[in-house]
Formats: C-alpha cells, structure tokens, sequence
C-alpha cells in the first residue's frame, strides 16, 4: 500500500469518526453546557490515548536508539490551541444554530486551508481548487436547507472554521517530523485543560449529569478524541493539507449517512447529489497524481 493511499484512508477513518460523533455532541449537550461536555469529552479522550501512548513505549524506545525519535510535545501544545478554540467554538456555536449549518460553515476549511497553504508558501494544483469548489457546492447541497442567514451561533462557526484550518496546517506543518501520538496526546491534553477551566468558570456540572451522559461522552472522548485526531495526525504525515481538508470534510457525508442507518433519517435527492459531489471533489483533487503516475509509466 502506497503511502498516500494509506494517509487518505487514515483521514478518511477520522472523518467517518468525526461524522458518527455528531450526534453525540448534540445529545451529550441534553444535560450538559456545551464546557461541561466538552471537558468530560476531553478527559476521557486524554485517558484513552495516554493507554495508546504507553502501548507503543517500545516503537519509541527503537526509535530513540536509532537517532530518528522527536518529542512531539511542544508540537502538540501548538496544534492543541488551535483545537481547543475550534472546538469550543464549534460546541457552543452548535446551541445557536442547526447541525446542518454548523457542518457546512465549519467544513469551510476545504477552502480556507488551501489559502493558508498558499500564504505559508506551499503550492497549491489547479485541480486541489477545482475539487474544493466542488466540494463546497456538496456540503451545500448535503447540508443547508432553507435560506441561509448568519445568525450568532453560525457566526462561532464560522470563526471556528478558521482555528480548525490552522489546526490542519499546523498538523500539516509538523506531523512528519515528530512523534504522531505525543502529539496527539499534548493537543487533547490542551482541550481537556482549557474545556475543564471554562466549566468551572461558568457552568455548573453535577455527577447526575454526567452519569445520565456517559454514552456521548465516551463515544465524543475515546471515537472522536483519542482515535480521529491521532488518524489525523498520522494521515497528514503523507497527504498534502489542500486534499486533506477535503477527506476530513467527509465527515458530513458519514454523519448524513449514520443518521440514516442509526436515526431511520432518509437522504432526499438533494444530500444524494450533494455527497456524490463531494466525492467527485475528493476525485478531482487526486486527478493530478493520478495522471503523473500514467504519464510516468
């Protein structure tokens, strides 16, 4: 299996956990404020990847005698601020607006993320833009329903959508070079710090509540947490961030899609349309190294 091949299913993985974890960040809110969630999502997301932290002590351990080990801490601190102000935008903008319309702004990083790339001085293919205008148009299609108005919710999404592409490229920036699971365990650490000191500055969170959410909260800190932000990190050490961007936004596809499967929810012909431009974005996208490889043949 090719690198790249193996850092898009990665992202893909992340994607899929990110869109099944939807629902349980509305329902984890039922409740909990959208801090108190948010820190007991990021606590129990901390514990389960310090457990994936030690089980790779001895891929560490040969690393380090080998002279290609890199701590991966200081990354994760920089990678965790962009995070944590992304999520929490995100979480508290969710209380403000639909699910549909916090997927879409949010998922507004496909095209913020190739402008950033741009600005730090990476190139960026024709193709890389065609497939996040088309992508774009998907995420439309799949997510908006009604008129579209800004309101204060959507406007802490659209914020928000800034941090997580700065997250991406930060990621983008750094995972090849340094140890993906310090990294991975330093950014949650920072979402955990951060989440725990906003819910006790303005929330209050009893035990009931968090007993009667143990299931969003599990499934937000180990699904989406522990294991598709360390996707991500590992993802990125070979995928370029401007298709990056567009396989994690597939997260809206999958949490359309569980939304049928776990919900009874039915796709009408218009989320139809909108997830296979999506994939034609994602398709689009890799035209470029596709035809490389042919013409190199």
């Amino acid at each position: 299996m090719s690198q790249q091949l193996r850092g898009s299913l990665y992202l893909l993985g992340a994607a899929f956990l990110w869109g099944t974890t939807f629902v349980a960040q509305m329902t984890g809110m039922d409740e909990l404020g959208p801090y108190g969630y948010s820190a007991a999502r990021y606590v129990v997301g901390f514990a389960a990847i310090l457990v994936v932290w030690y089980v790779f002590r001895g891929a560490r351990a040969k690393a380090k005698a080998a002279g290609t080990y890199r701590a991966g801490w200081r990354y994760g601190i920089g990678s965790g601020l962009f995070m944590f102000t992304g999520s929490i935008l995100q979480q508290v903008g969710m209380t403000g607006t639909t699910a549909g319309k916090a997927a879409f702004i949010t998922s507004l990083y496909i095209v913020l993320v190739p402008i950033g790339a741009v600005l730090l001085g990476k190139r960026i293919r024709k193709e890389n833009w065609a497939g996040a205008a088309i992508a774009v148009g998907g995420l439309y299609l799949l997510s908006m329903h009604g008129s579209f108005s800004l309101a204060y919710g959507d406007a802490l999404e659209l914020i928000g959508s800034f941090f997580w592409a700065g997250q991406i490229l930060f990621i983008d920036r750094f995972a090849a070079h340094v140890d993906a699971i310090e990294l991975s365990v330093a950014q949650i650490a920072v979402c955990a710090l951060g989440s725990i000191a906003l819910a006790l500055g303005f929330e209050t969170v009893t035990m009931t509540a968090l007993a009667h959410s143990w299931i969003p909260i599990a499934f937000g800190g180990i699904c989406s947490s522990a294991i598709a932000f360390t996707l991500q990190i590992f993802g990125q050490k070979y995928a370029d961030p401007a298709p990056a961007a567009i396989l994690m936004s597939f997260e809206a596809v999958f949490g359309a899609l569980s939304g049928c499967l776990v919900l009874g929810e039915i796709l009408t012909g218009r989320e139809t349309v909108g997830c296979l431009l999506m994939l034609a974005g994602a398709i689009v996208t890799q035209a470029g190294l596709f035809f490389k490889k042919q013409s190199a043949r």
